[in-house]
């Protein structure tokens, strides 16, 4: 397996989050994103995940909630592939696909955006 440190994989995943166009990017509201090595046990080779309740769901009682989640998971990012530049586009793909979660775009949606 690819071997790419978690602070050098930290860096990946923010600069993916700058890559995110300015005007969606004002949009996220109350969310958090991680790095974590490994993904719940009971859905192994997940790479990202998004926990929280979606832009398009919030209504006029979302109020003082906790903040939404992305979890960036490293070492099933690390297991799918084999250069370096395969691992800044997964992760740039990861980011998208879950930041699309924030703004409530179902996994269909994505695939059909070419955001597996």
């Amino acid at each position: 397996m690819l071997d790419v440190p978690l602070e050098e994989f930290e860096d990946l995943v923010a600069l993916a989050l700058d890559d995110v166009p300015p005007e969606l990017a004002a949009l996220v509201d109350n969310v958090v994103v991680v790095v974590e090595d490994e993904p719940p046990p009971d859905q192994p080779g997940l790479l990202g995940l998004y926990e929280g309740v979606p832009l398009t769901v919030r209504g006029a009682t979302y109020a003082g909630a906790m903040p939404d989640r992305i979890s960036v998971y490293r070492l099933p990012t690390l297991a799918i592939c084999e250069t370096r530049e395969d691992v800044v586009e997964e992760v740039h793909i990861t980011v998208v696909h879950e930041i699309a979660h924030h703004f409530g775009i179902d996994d269909d949606r994505l695939h059909e955006l070419g955001y597996a």
